[in-house]
């Protein structure tokens, strides 16, 4: 797999709270240059890229991130906004807590909310795998296909772990026909991302795509 193809798939992320519009900037000319799926960026980043950029970049943000415990209708206002800003894909964060609590039904419905309040820009939905069971997992595959998401997503990147091949496959295998996978967090490596890719991720969110395919490569790595 080319590094062209695999840019195709990358989410470029920039999340960090201290990211300043020169780090957003940069990650922007670079999305453009390698002609990646979308940049993901902070929500009040995003109609100033939407400004300078406009129909240059597809722009990502996230809602309740990163620790997904904010109300339903604080997310749905998130998603509102960001919308009216210029994002065209949304990645929100599950109620963690309500997940754990058992409470599927729950979760299914704010997802479906979120749909709602998307109307038909892309909503990824993130589970955050490093917190749950793997029964926990299956649930959220379930409710993810039932409320009609375009995305499952693993991590925000900002738990205790990212993105693993078993879970991408448990995913695989308990997601509706037309839920696609997004993985993110910990992908370091081509090698890392080409497996993802093969194991039937759609997207990948990384923060470290120039690196791993251009600066690594550049110095031999590859």
């Amino acid at each position: 797999m080319t590094k062209e193809q695999l840019f195709s798939y990358v989410d470029h992320t920039q999340l960090k709270a201290f990211a300043t519009w020169e780090d957003i900037k940069k990650l922007c000319e670079e999305s453009i240059q390698y002609q990646t799926a979308s940049v993901c960026v902070p929500p009040c980043y995003i109609k100033r890229i939407a400004d300078t950029y406009q129909n240059k970049i597809n722009i990502c943000t996230v809602v309740g991130f990163p620790l997904g415990y904010s109300t339903t209708e604080a997310k749905i206002e998130e998603v509102k906004t960001a919308i009216a800003d210029g994002a065209s894909e949304i990645d929100m964060v599950v109620n963690i807590s309500d997940v754990k609590n058992g409470d599927f039904q729950k979760v299914e419905e704010e997802i479906k909310a979120l749909r709602n309040a998307c109307g038909n820009h892309i909503l990824k939905v993130i589970i955050e795998t490093c917190y749950l069971t793997r029964e926990e997992k299956i649930a959220m595959c379930q409710a993810v296909t039932k409320a009609k998401a375009d995305y499952i997503k693993t991590s925000t990147g900002f738990g205790t772990g990212g993105a693993t091949l078993e879970d991408v496959i448990l995913m695989k295998q308990n997601i509706g026909a037309e839920v696609k996978i997004k993985a993110a967090g910990g992908i370091r490596t081509k090698e890392d991302m080409i497996a993802f890719v093969e194991a039937g991720c759609s997207r990948l969110g990384t923060s470290s795509a120039i690196d791993i395919l251009v600066n690594q490569e550049s110095a031999g790595a590859y």
